[in-house]
């Protein structure tokens, strides 16, 4: 009887399926659901779960002392975000805000505690997520330190449209996204970005019909010396 049992533990834990899991509620895990210009949390709230966006766009904006506002980035679906409550800290780094309507996973640190403890899938989805979280910064930072506005808006755009992931089509029709927000992520004014935009749309590289559609043309700026 025994064996019997643990035949059934590792079966089941051999069918594990990571994305059948974030897709459905269950006991330390909700569906929600957000509309346009909501926010999932806030900058300072109290830490306790981790997100998975599932669907739709959320930008992660930090505020300083002084009122200052920065976006620290661009979600799309298949990102995790919050992951700053596995590590013991007390409050959220950044303010999580619905670009477009979202569906979001919340997951229970205690949850997620055990699922990569004991789901390998699991843990190798997330781990595979961090890493790819860690190159993006320290492209970002070499981004900052090295190119030109031009260069930074064009790889941001690419970045948007999520140019280069597996299964994505060469024109990609970007979620709406203000000058004022590109500037923020770029470094630079609205008035630079506006030039830039209209110069890349000039060249054909972006289109604007009924929104912004994004070109994997664009990259010849990221590459152009």
């Amino acid at each position: 009887m025994r064996g019997d049992s643990k035949l059934g533990a590792l079966m089941a834990r051999a069918m594990f399926n990571p994305q059948a899991f974030l897709s459905e509620p269950g006991v330390g895990r909700k569906i929600l659901h957000y509309g346009p210009k909501l926010v999932i949390y806030s900058q300072g709230d109290a830490t306790s779960a981790l997100f998975y966006l599932k669907k739709g766009r959320v930008k992660l904006v930090v505020t300083s002392p002084q009122g200052r506002e920065a976006v620290m980035g661009l979600l799309g679906p298949g990102d995790f975000f919050g992951q700053e409550s596995l590590i013991g800290h007390k409050g959220r780094l950044a303010t999580a805000a619905v670009m477009s309507e979202c569906i979001v996973t919340r997951i229970e640190k205690s949850v997620v505690t055990r699922l990569l403890r004991q789901e390998h899938e699991f843990s190798d989805m997330f781990v595979a997520h961090l890493l790819a979280q860690i190159v993006r910064v320290q492209e970002d930072l070499v981004d900052q330190l090295f190119n030109s506005s031009e260069k930074r808006l064009a790889r941001a755009l690419l970045l948007l449209a999520r140019f280069g992931k597996k299964g994505m089509p060469e024109s990609f029709l970007a979620p709406k996204i203000t000058h004022e927000v590109l500037a923020e992520m770029v470094g630079t004014t609205r008035a630079r970005i506006s030039f830039f935009m209209n110069k890349f749309r000039d060249l054909g590289f972006i289109e604007y019909n009924g929104g912004l559609r994004i070109n994997g043309s664009l990259l010849n700026v990221v590459l152009h010396e």
